[in-house]
């Protein structure tokens, strides 16, 4: 017999609820039908879509299914009993809402979830889900009993409200929020690509007069309007945006010169010019732009915005209708950039520019694996010019394909010389400016820079980052192709701060990926830069491609990388860029990563204690000092994170009521920023609802209160290192697992290489095959292929007549259609004539042994009448 409870359990605000069901008294052999007529009819007329299946047997098979569940699902009682548990799971989208599912019904835990799930028809939907498991009087879990309902709806609410606080509603345009942070995403990518990024803000001149000579509603079309026009002036990859009343912001990408924002300010000026009908209305608009300019005019989004307004606002004051520059030392700046060029045109001519070798070195060994070839230019008036100066110089002025060479030709004439001094493995890496990657000459250039410094091809990389492959898809495509055929490694560098990085990956075979270094720099500190640094780790290494950090210059950033197995890292951490000759003595002396920087390394215990008194700090100190750990002290919440960022801290212990930061405050920021940590608060001062929150929300693993029992505090603070050694053991073990994952993905990916190339030279060969076929069969003498049982598998047209009489000969074998032939050809050496008589006629056979040049096999006869 079968007894049901269904318990409805609301949180405190209502807005989330589950079932919970209880079933009692399940015999080892009950089975639904044993459910008392009651339970039955409830579970059966319940609008809520209800399953039960059973937890002993594999897959969980479906047992029960009531009417609501098939209506929603589209499926019919006797479709869906004795099916899998699981079996509406639509696909791998939600994969994090699936695996937590499969690991509860495995746990036997219950569970409540919102994922996706697929109808009979194929449609869509999402599943408000509660899952509670059931036991026997023995505990044995035997049934699940899972309750859902369709939350299609509310997932478009959600799905609504975000757009809506990151969009403009008349518009539907992104507002000055997404803007701001399109415009950093921007300003990001510029610093490697080395172009300008202008943020135009579009002002509708007399907007005010305009709106009270037309009602709200044409006022809320000509805004629409505009909107249109002015997104037919971006192009692919710009951001258009609506700031408020009157102003759009527009963020214009990869220009090269400020000649180029000028023509799309005037292009939007005319675009803006045309009238408007609105509601049978004619109006004749006009518009003022104000412009701010990445890098020239500011280093950070709100200093463009501001400085973009302001120049808006100089625009105004001039009369409207036309654009301002932020800066009016435009002219002088040109000057200087004339300046600059002359003098970058002698530079490779006098031997001003040199390069420096800046070494990478291997997270798991600590030996270095390559070194990045980066120009200097020593002016000698000028002193040193930064890169990120001339380098733009040369783009523009066409000088960065003749200083690509240089660097080309120079970094393997040094890779010979390392070799002569008996430094033959090291290799070299050299970043390919996107004019450099047009030229159709590239891997020529390549091939010969290598053959006449007699470097093997395994010993150079080649740098590409996205932006030069976005331009021309195709062409890149054959590009890369023809560089590997060479037998380069290739490095998509710059990584993340593209649009399209995902399907690089995929469809380019890169050897490795370098992380920019803007994602590193704060990558301790800032949960987004470590989630898309975790996440371009993790894609990469699933398709068998190394990851590269750059810009690595503290051991808390080295310490994130090595924890989340980045591979290799370089920076100013390990070895500034050096000169050829230092270059080689630091090669030659060996140096190395150290061994606690080095992955699957175990530190030292560290504890961080933080009080405000520093008499209790002092006499933590004293206390747990017999226990040999490594203690750091903080006397405020601030000291404290500061100390995080430059060590690797396994336990915290803290004050709770400090100035300036709280306990609580603080242990949620560390929660947030090192998650690995374990938290304590120790404290005589407890407020009751920020400690029962910060520990509701794991930020506090344990609240110990003042004053403490020695022994006691001695002992937690003992539990909590033993705490996170179990999950630094199974960290270590995950590592270990996808180090192996890695190494798998990385021999899969070898072998597709291999395998496609088999295929390609398969299809070659065909088509050799096809054209010696079509040039035998035009050859006048008769023509007769034997394989190697001598049969004949070929005959010319010329041999086709000399069995025009008889059945088709191939396939046939050659004795019995030309009798004593055999023996005739193996009487002489190969190559030699012999003599047969065919219908009559004497003819001479020379015969030719396949195989000896190719892979075929059998015999070659020619004959010619006697």
């Amino acid at each position: 017999m079968i007894c049901n409870r269904f318990d409805k359990i609301c949180t405190c605000d209502e807005s989330e609820a589950r079932v919970k069901a209880t079933i009692e008294n399940i015999s080892e052999h009950a089975s639904l039908e044993d459910m008392p007529s009651l339970s039955s009819r409830a579970l059966t007329f319940s609008n809520s879509c209800i399953l039960i299946a059973d937890a002993r047997q594999p897959g969980y098979p479906i047992v029960f299914a009531n009417p609501a569940f098939c209506r929603m699902s589209g499926y019919v009682p006797e479709e869906v009993l004795g099916k899998d548990f699981l079996f509406l799971q639509s696909s791998e989208d939600e994969q994090a809402a699936w695996t937590a599912l499969r690991n509860a019904l495995a746990n036997g835990d219950d569970i409540h979830t919102v994922l996706r799930n697929c109808r009979k028809d194929g449609s869509l939907f999402w599943s408000d889900l509660s899952i509670a498991s059931v036991t026997d009087d023995a505990g044995k879990l035997t049934h699940f009993v899972a309750m859902q309902s369709d939350a299609t709806e509310q997932k478009r609410h959600e799905e609504r409200l975000a757009f809506q606080a990151t969009h403009d509603a008349l518009t539907e345009l992104p507002n000055r929020k997404l803007l701001k942070q399109h415009l950093r995403e921007a300003m990001l990518q510029t610093e490697i690509a080395r172009h300008i990024v202008a943020l135009l803000i579009v002002d509708i001149d007399h907007f005010k007069l305009i709106n009270n000579s037309i009602d709200h509603d044409g006022a809320d079309l000509l805004l629409q309007s505009v909107a249109e026009r002015l997104r037919t002036c971006v192009k692919a990859g710009d951001i258009l945006s609506r700031h408020g009343a009157d102003e759009f912001g527009i963020v214009l990408r990869d220009l090269d010169t400020s000649s180029d924002v000028a023509e799309s300010c005037e292009k939007i000026s005319r675009a803006i010019a045309l009238p408007f009908v609105i509601k049978g209305q004619t109006l004749h608009v006009t518009c003022s732009i104000g412009i701010a300019l990445y890098p020239q005019d500011g280093s950070d989004a709100a200093m463009l915005l501001k400085y973009a307004d302001t120049a808006l606002s100089r625009a105004k004051e001039l009369g409207r209708n036309n654009s301002q520059f932020f800066s009016n030392e435009m002219t002088e700046r040109a000057l200087e950039r004339v300046k600059l060029e002359n003098e970058l045109r002698l530079a490779i001519s006098k031997n001003q520019l040199q390069l420096h070798y800046q070494p990478l070195v291997d997270l798991q060994t600590g030996q270095v694996t390559s070194l990045e070839a980066l120009s200097r230019w020593r002016h000698p008036e000028l002193g040193t010019v930064p890169p990120t100066r001339f380098i733009a110089v040369a783009e523009e002025c066409g000088l960065i394909a003749e200083i690509g060479d240089w660097v080309l030709r120079t970094a393997c004439r040094d890779m010979q010389t390392w070799k002569d001094n008996g430094i033959a493995d090291v290799r070299v890496a050299i970043n390919v400016s996107p004019t450099q990657f047009r030229d159709p000459l590239l891997a020529d250039k390549v091939d010969a820079a290598l053959t006449g410094s007699g470097i093997s091809p395994s010993r150079l990389c080649l740098e590409i980052t996205e932006n030069v492959l976005m331009q021309d898809t195709p062409s890149s495509e054959a590009t890369l192709a023809r560089l590997k055929a060479l037998g380069v490694d290739l490095v998509l560098d710059d990584f993340g701060t593209g649009f399209s990085s995902l399907s690089y990956l995929k469809r380019f075979s890169f050897d490795k990926v370098k992380i920019d270094r803007a994602f590193v720099q704060d990558v301790v500190t800032n949960t987004d830069d470590s989630a898309i640094s975790k996440a371009i780790i993790l894609m990469a290494h699933s398709l068998g491609i190394r990851v590269v950090a750059e810009g690595v210059e503290t051991e808390a950033q080295c310490d994130f990388l090595r924890g989340n197995m980045c591979d290799e890292i370089q920076g100013f951490l390990f070895s500034e860029a050096l000169g050829p000759t230092e270059i080689e003595t630091f090669l030659r002396e060996g140096h190395r990563l150290p061994d606690h920087l080095l992955r699957m390394q175990k530190p030292p215990r560290t504890l961080l204690l933080v009080d405000d008194e520093v008499n209790i700090v002092a006499s933590l100190k004293r206390l747990l000092r017999p226990d040999n750990y490594h203690v750091l002290t903080a006397n405020s919440g601030q000291e404290g994170l500061d100390l995080l960022t430059r060590n690797d801290v396994d336990v915290i212990v803290s004050d709770q009521r400090m100035p300036g930061m709280t306990g609580v405050e603080f242990l949620s920021q560390a929660k947030v920023l090192y998650p690995d940590t374990i938290r304590i608060v120790l404290s005589g001062y407890t407020e009751l609802q920020s400690v029962t929150d910060a520990v509701n929300e794991g930020a506090i693993y344990k609240f110990l209160t003042k004053p403490w029992d020695d022994t006691q505090l001695r002992g937690h603070v003992e539990e909590a290192f033993r705490r996170k050694e179990m999950a630094d053991e199974n960290m270590r073990l995950n590592l270990e697992v996808r180090t192996a994952n890695f190494e798998l993905a990385t021999a899969n990916r070898r072998l597709e290489r291999v395998l496609t190339q088999q295929q390609q030279q398969i299809k070659r060969d065909e088509v050799s095959l096809d054209v010696v076929r079509e040039a035998l069969q035009h050859v006048p003498a008769p023509v007769i292929g034997l394989d190697e049982d001598e049969v004949i598998a070929f005959v010319n047209s010329a041999a086709q007549l000399l069995f025009k009489d008889g059945p088709g000969v191939l396939g046939c074998d050659a004795e019995a259609v030309m009798p004593g032939i055999l023996s005739a050809i193996h009487q002489v050496n190969d190559g030699e004539k012999c003599s047969i008589e065919l219908n009559g006629l004497m003819y001479q056979v020379i015969s030719h042994n396949m195989g000896r040049g190719s892979q075929s096999r059998g015999k070659l006869m020619t004959l010619t009448r006697e």
